[in-house]
């Protein structure tokens, strides 16, 4: 079982990746913004992978992966979104993030991510 935070501002799509990753045998952190998701990465060690929107309030996804890879955290990080554009995708794996996930989020898509990123767990 691996330790993945979702950091994602809207309620629904929090919810939907948080019964899809438990349904894979992960334990999920969730937070609202990307500045609530910093804390609980510092708070919680071991946590493998960060699956993280582009746009948020407070820090966004681009702001994240920065502060991320500054304090040193080696975790697998995903972007989701459906507002950036191919310049700004390899931008983002150039800062650190690991994989791009587009929106609206396809579960296939998701699994083989997170599979990729920390290992098959258990499938549903």
């Amino acid at each position: 079982m691996a330790k993945i935070l979702v950091a994602e501002d809207d309620p629904t799509t929090r919810l939907l990746l948080s019964k899809t990753l438990e349904a894979m045998g992960h334990q999920v952190f969730l937070s609202p913004d990307g500045q609530h998701a910093l804390t609980s990465l510092e708070c919680n060690p071991g946590i493998s992978m960060l699956l993280s929107d582009m746009v948020m309030p407070k820090m966004d996804g681009r702001a994240l992966i920065n502060a991320v890879r500054e304090r040193g955290h080696k975790l697998t990080i995903v972007i989701m979104s459906a507002v950036v554009g191919v310049r700004e995708i390899a931008d983002l794996l150039d800062h650190g993030a690991s994989f791009f996930l587009p929106k609206p989020l396809k579960l296939a898509e998701l699994r083989e991510y997170v599979e990729r990123g920390v290992g098959p767990e258990a499938r549903p």
